[in-house]
């Protein structure tokens, strides 16, 4: 099982940036990529979850939502075995609970269905 545990989250005023991190273990040659997902308030399992980014373990491939492009960026620290999610020019529609997951089945990479496990997730809060 892939241990996965996020930080970084917080509170800034729209326009501001944030970076999370997502410390990952005991990924295996079965997992495909970690992904970044979202959850709205009031909003409850893993059909709310929005896809966010994605990077690939096999060359560092990325895949953003329309949503993000431009502002996240997604990268890795193969040495730190991390995730990050760099998140420029924040919007009040952003806020949410962030989750980083591992991918283990091959379906479209935003697609939370093809993730089985995840970290507890980090809020985002974006306000003035």
């Amino acid at each position: 099982q892939v241990q996965l545990v996020e930080s970084g989250g917080g509170s800034v005023q729209p326009g501001g940036s944030l970076r999370l991190a997502c410390a990952y273990s005991n990924f295996t040659r079965h997992h495909y990529g970690i992904g970044w997902f979202r959850q709205a308030p009031g909003r409850e399992g893993k059909e709310e979850r929005e896809g966010v980014s994605y990077i690939t373990w096999s060359d560092g491939s990325t895949t953003y939502a329309d949503s993000v492009k431009g502002r996240f960026t997604i990268s890795r620290d193969n040495a730190k075995n991390t995730v990050y999610l760099q998140m420029n020019n924040l919007k009040v529609e952003d806020t949410g609970l962030y989750f980083c997951a591992a991918q283990i089945d091959y379906r479209p990479p935003l697609d939370p269905y093809g993730y089985l496990d995840w970290g507890q997730g980090t809020q985002v809060t974006v306000s003035s």
